[in-house]
């Protein structure tokens, strides 16, 4: 008769030995022997006529030690369900090339294995009063509205092909190539194309460029044709590294391949509602208003993201969890698709650690509170989406194509668990933010974008 049983070796870690006698395994392995002779393909012999002796020869080492495992396996699993023990991934097999199996000489087997037992812990950080964190609200100044109207009318512009340079806003195509300080192109130098707004050069070179017209070309020296990083950008472009400064000393030759000019959209109705093709706007003050709007929206979301990153951050690194870690750096090593070495296990050890602590308290925090995200949620989310990504094609609830879209949309396993593993994260991190102090503090976009970023948070 198996039997099974445990020992402590370590913190959380415990081995689990399976004892299989003959009466075990030997019915099962006859049964596997006498099934195989009917059904067995064997030269010189018909079909379901094969003696079992003959099988037992050609098969029988591989069946006796198959029925063996399996067994092991049952009476393991069973142990693990009975005693609901919560364990890490899977049992890491102990000592198993010294098991020799001999179909001829049935005995008894012992076979270990060592497991990982997931901890109990509290949510510390949780707690009432334990954790304060600070919301940013930054206001959209008139200078971001001005900049947008911008891009939004530089984006919707027509281009057009002036005969000379006349104004910063025009866009050169260009041919960069390797010279001298006199413009006598280097032999094998680089040569590149592209396309720079005037105004990306420095003072000095838009003024030299000023009045030229395609087939012209300047000679300059990159540090001192384009300021901060522009230069970087160039140097990148070019195949340097953005901060090489013996790079940025070089001269090129610069030849004019195509002047262009992006005509900018008028600030009418027309344009108002190719951006806005749902909203009802008719004036540069409306259209200045909702932009406002969208701006002030759009840094909500990252302040709340950045929220959210730092209640990520305090709940895996104060919530006080012991883990069985020399057992977990065994299992990286062995339980993955591909071994690794010591090292290997020891270098992955700590984001495999971070990641963990995350799954572990995400898990208990989505169960004990009952954080889950129903079909009819998920439906509702999917349905913006598209609505979302479509726009104005979309903006219709009738539209007659949006719920069979919908549908086919539905039945994509890969879309469904994204999209389910976004929201339960996202209905995790709006519960656990009710349960810290949260204070308020207004900042500029600039001083925003400096706070430090230690980390997005995971998805369950």
């Amino acid at each position: 008769m198996a039997t099974v049983t445990r020992e402590n070796i370590g913190l959380l870690n415990d081995k689990i030995t399976v004892k299989v006698s003959q009466e075990d395994y030997l019915p099962n392995f006859d049964k596997a022997v006498k099934q195989l002779s009917k059904t067995a393909n064997i030269p010189g012999f018909r079909k379901g006529m094969v003696p079992v002796g003959m099988v037992k020869k050609m098969h029988g080492q591989a069946i006796f030690a198959d029925e063996i495992l399996k067994t092991v396996e049952k009476e393991l699993t069973g142990y693990l369900q009975n005693e609901k023990l919560e364990i890490f991934a899977q049992p890491l097999p102990l000592d198993r090339e010294s098991v020799k199996f001999d179909q001829f000489q049935p005995a008894d087997y012992d076979f270990g294995f060592e497991v990982g037992l997931k901890p109990a812990f509290n949510i510390t950080p949780l707690e009432e009063g334990k954790t304060t964190l600070t919301r940013y609200k930054i206001k959209a100044t008139p200078e971001m509205v001005n900049e947008e109207v911008e891009r939004l009318q530089m984006k919707g512009g027509k281009m057009s092909e002036p005969e000379t340079i006349t104004t910063e806003e025009n866009v050169l195509n260009v041919e960069f190539e390797e010279s001298d300080a006199k413009g006598n192109v280097t032999e094998g130098g680089i040569e590149k194309d592209n396309s720079l707004l005037l105004k990306y050069f420095s003072a000095p070179i838009q003024a030299q460029l000023m009045g030229k017209k395609v087939g012209d070309s300047i000679v300059f020296q990159l540090a001192t044709s384009f300021d901060g990083d522009k230069l970087g950008w160039v140097l990148k472009d070019l195949g340097f590294e953005e901060n090489d400064a013996e790079a940025a000393k070089k001269y090129f030759k610069l030849s004019i391949t195509k002047v262009g000019l992006i005509e900018k959209r008028e600030l009418n109705e027309e344009f108002f509602k190719e951006i806005y093709p749902a909203d009802n706007i008719t004036t540069e003050a409306a259209f200045r208003e909702k932009l406002q709007s969208e701006i002030e929206k759009y840094w909500d979301s990252e302040s709340r993201n950045h929220l959210h990153n730092e209640l990520f951050e305090v709940l895996v690194h104060e919530t006080p969890i012991e883990l069985p870690k020399d057992f977990l750096k065994r299992w990286l090593q062995s339980g993955g698709e591909k071994p690794k070495t010591a090292e290997e296990a020891d270098k992955e050890y700590p984001g495999f650690d971070h990641q963990l602590r995350w799954t572990l308290i995400s898990d208990k925090l989505i169960r004990e509170n009952k954080l889950d995200v129903s079909f009819d949620e998920l439906k509702e989310n999917a349905k913006q989406k598209v609505m979302g990504y479509f726009g104005g094609a979309a903006a219709t609830d009738g539209a007659d194509w949006l719920d069979s879209y919908l549908e086919r949309l539905l039945q994509d396993e890969k879309f469904v668990d994204q999209t389910y593993r976004e929201m339960v994260t996202q209905k995790l991190f709006d519960w656990a933010e009710n349960k810290v102090n949260v204070k308020q503090e207004e900042i500029t976009a600039e001083e925003f974008a400096k706070l430090p970023n230690k980390h997005h948070h995971h998805e369950h």
